[in-house]
């Protein structure tokens, strides 16, 4: 099952079945991904386009995301 988190702009979906667990995402925006709390994804703390050059590195796919409007 998926989860979506939305910033108005662009809605992130995360697969937890899909994450490898390679940190890439909270290497790159520890600021929008903190695995120790919940909601572990923070979309309004980084920009939209930040958030889409990350997820085009998501090495498994987990991440994706579609644009709103």
């Amino acid at each position: 099952m998926s989860k979506e988190y939305s910033n108005g702009e662009i809605t992130v979906v995360w697969q937890p079945t899909l994450c490898k667990h390679a940190a890439v995402c909270v290497k790159t925006l520890p600021n929008v991904y903190k695995p120790k709390e919940k909601p572990w994804i923070n979309v309004n703390n980084a920009t939209s386009q930040e958030l889409r050059e990350q997820i085009n590195n998501c090495p498994s796919g987990a991440l994706s995301y579609r644009e709103n409007g």
